[in-house]
């Protein structure tokens, strides 16, 4: 879900909760180490999010923070902050050919630049790829 979080709405708020949950609480969040992505370049995107990102020339890019039921992708153009809410159970993640991974939710998807000389892009996204995983095998083992 693709949504405007420039201004402080509670309904906006409840949506993410219920989507990825809360933040992580502080001791959570140390003994993680980390719960944010590096900035991450943008090279290709859904046109959605492309038409937000072509609002002027300059670069694109997007950090990515970790919550208990999946992540949010969150970007900056003209002053606005937009965030890509993803749920484990929506997200899919495809490597490309070179240094480039894909996160896909719905219609929407947003491919970013990873190096490999940046390792600790390179350990976040794995990091993301791991909790998604283990979010997977917590629910496929529920009598639900």
């Amino acid at each position: 879900m693709l949504l405007n979080t420039t201004y402080n709405d509670p309904e906006i708020k409840l949506k993410i909760k219920e989507l990825v949950g809360d933040p992580f609480p502080l001791f959570a969040r140390l003994k993680m180490k980390r719960i944010g992505s590096p900035k991450l370049l943008i090279t290709k995107c859904s046109r959605d999010i492309a038409f937000i990102l072509d609002a002027d020339q300059s670069i694109n890019s997007c950090n990515i923070e970790l919550r208990p039921f999946g992540i949010i992708i969150a970007f900056q153009k003209k002053l606005e902050t937009y965030n890509l809410i993803i749920p484990y159970y929506k997200l899919t993640i495809y490597k490309g050919s070179s240094d480039e991974y894909t996160f896909f939710i719905d219609q929407h998807f947003i491919k970013v630049l990873a190096k490999s000389s940046q390792k600790t892009a390179l350990n976040f996204i794995n990091e993301i790829i791991a909790n998604k995983h283990s979010y997977a095998e917590i629910f496929s083992n529920s009598p639900y």
